[in-house]
């Protein structure tokens, strides 16, 4: 199953515990193996394989006992900051965005049209 956004996120959870479970297997491991090499216990395998919400740190160290870390670099590429960008901030590394445009505390969709000033 290819993941795309409008995929619900149990869905995608799912997908990625079977992608899991298939890797480990290539592997030849077991789950309690893989737990093992992990750090984690056989349950938490078996929660991510079944497409269970589990915490960050444990999916990083789960990849990392299947030497698929790398997986991680190709689903997050290091992004750099465009040409203009780069001479705005001159070196500095960029901390925050910057929102929508408007008046401090107004949302977008509140924002009233802009007018020449001379329509009454």
């Amino acid at each position: 199953m290819r993941i795309e956004s409008q995929l619900t996120d149990e869905t995608i959870l799912s997908e990625l515990g079977e992608r899991l479970a298939r890797l480990r297997l290539s592997r030849d491991l077991t789950q309690q193996r893989l737990g093992e090499q992990a750090g984690v216990g056989r349950a938490l395998v078996q929660r991510i394989e079944r497409g269970a919400p589990v915490t960050t740190t444990n999916l990083v160290r789960v990849l990392r006992a299947l030497d698929a870390l790398d997986s991680l670099d190709r689903l997050l590429p290091q992004s750099a900051p465009s040409p203009v960008q780069e001479l705005k901030l001159r070196g500095r590394e960029r901390r925050r965005a910057s929102g929508a445009r408007g008046s401090v505390g107004e949302s977008p969709d509140q924002a009233q049209p802009w007018r020449w000033g001379d329509e009454s």
